[in-house]
């Protein structure tokens, strides 16, 4: 749906660890299998390539995905660990059902554990015991939202969760969400690392807003904006059914606008999109009051689609944060209807303004078809590298192909949409929009 973005000229670490050698013969009935030594490029332009050949700088590429021919782990000896955390995220049951599933039909693991409430779930101190999981167990949880393990966000004692894993003889942890997810990953990592511990962490990147970096798509996305159409088209016909109607429809999005460009695309009824990446002003001959005036003079109506994160910098900042660590943000959409409303008024032109705010409707659905092949594709992915040995890493997708990221490389920054590539271009395009709602100094 959405094109990752390549950054020129960049370099990055993409050596996967590994525990150990792998002795054993894979179970899975493949003809074909991958090795260790194939790749994917990461910059597929022709030109950037030849170039950087010519002045022999590294050609970035990552560890290809798949099943091994030889694997690590014994699975008559294993026991795995499954954990979501963070946000709930259509798609989570799903890749929990194909985690379990791969592993117990293609590599005959039967001793996997389910641990309840996120990171929590690794501290005894919190109380909440391990479920055991099987295809039974699993079999219909792909049909609901949410997460069949139940969520958390917020930290945990890192020596604690580790304790809590050797006690448990967890070997292979599977850790599935997003950004502070992933942080909690690569601390659990590091401390098996100290410790010289047997035990492999692969994560399997969760989010709807899809500002993973290094991953094309994240899963819940695909999802997220198709929920996101009807918003936006009701809003459309509030709008539309009023003289000088305006609606607004907020949707997720605190550091990229993803949800809101792509759906606001995939509608076509939006005439004003607000991300986090680009910056607006509302006063002034060129802020978004003017421009929406001017709509309104010739069309009547309009349409805005704000993710949550932008224009932060026009409220006044609250310095709290959630448990995970993220700064609260402001309500940019209820912020843009009362100045909107204030406006127009002392202009005094007769305006209707109705606010639509859909998120947690948006995150808490089912996974749809599209989502749902893909979680059944990470699911498959993450279990053949953690089967492998392989560790620190998580699973993603990119140019077309399942890859191996480091986790560390993947947090180092996030994912944003390019103010001059074609995603945003597009959405200029479609909307018709002034390219920069900012008043030159």
């Amino acid at each position: 749906m959405t094109l990752h973005s390549v950054k020129i000229d960049v370099d990055f670490p993409t050596k996967i660890d590994q525990l150990g050698a792998c002795t054993i013969a894979s179970p899975v009935r493949y003809r074909q299998f991958t090795s260790n030594h194939e790749r994917v490029l990461y910059d597929a332009d022709e030109k950037r390539l030849a170039r950087r050949i010519a002045t022999r700088r590294r050609v970035i590429s990552f560890e290809e995905g798949g099943p091994r021919e030889k694997i690590y782990f014994d699975p008559k000896e294993l026991t795995v660990g499954i954990v979501t955390a963070g946000g709930l995220c259509p798609g989570l049951n799903d890749v929990i059902r194909s985690i379990v599933h791969e592993l117990t039909f293609n590599y005959g693991v039967h001793n996997i554990k389910g641990i309840r409430y996120g990171y929590a779930g690794l501290n005894p101190v919190e109380g909440w015991p391990m479920v055991d999981l099987d295809s039974n167990r699993v079999r219909r949880i792909h049909e609901d939202g949410g997460t069949f393990l139940g969520s958390s966000r917020g930290p945990q004692p890192v020596e604690t969760m580790v304790d809590t894993l050797e006690k448990n003889k967890i070997q292979l942890l599977f850790t599935i969400g997003g950004d502070g997810t992933l942080r909690g990953a690569l601390a659990i990592y590091q401390e098996i690392q100290r410790r010289g511990a047997n035990i492999s962490v692969v994560g399997i990147p969760k989010t709807i807003d899809n500002d993973i970096n290094l991953v094309s798509r994240t899963f819940g996305f695909d999802t997220a904006v198709s929920e996101a159409v009807e918003p936006i088209r009701c809003a459309h016909t509030e709008a539309e059914g009023a003289l000088n109607g305006i609606g607004i429809v907020k949707l997720m999005g605190r550091h990229a606008g993803f949800v809101a460009a792509n759906a606001a695309l995939a509608q076509g009824d939006a005439n004003f999109v607000l991300v986090p990446e680009v910056p607006f002003e509302l006063e002034g001959p060129k802020g978004l009051f003017a421009a929406l005036q001017k709509r309104l003079k010739h069309r009547h109506h309009a349409v805005i689609v704000v993710a949550e994160g932008a224009g932060q910098d026009l409220l006044a900042q609250d310095a709290a944060c959630d448990p995970s660590g993220n700064q609260k943000l402001g309500d940019i959409g209820v912020f843009l209807k009362q100045r909107i409303l204030a406006h127009f008024k002392q202009q005094q032109v007769g305006i209707t303004v109705k606010y639509i705010d859909p998120s947690y409707i948006i995150r808490s659905v089912p996974a749809n078809p599209n989502d749902c092949i893909f979680c059944v594709f990470l699911g498959q992915q993450a279990v053949h590298a953690g089967m492998a040995g392989k560790t620190g890493l998580l699973i993603g997708r990119w140019n077309n192909q399942y890859v191996h990221v480091p986790i560390a490389s993947a947090i180092e920054q996030r994912k944003q949409i390019d103010p001059e590539g074609t995603l945003w271009l597009s959405v200029l395009e479609a909307t018709g929009q002034p390219e920069r709602m900012v008043n030159e100094t």
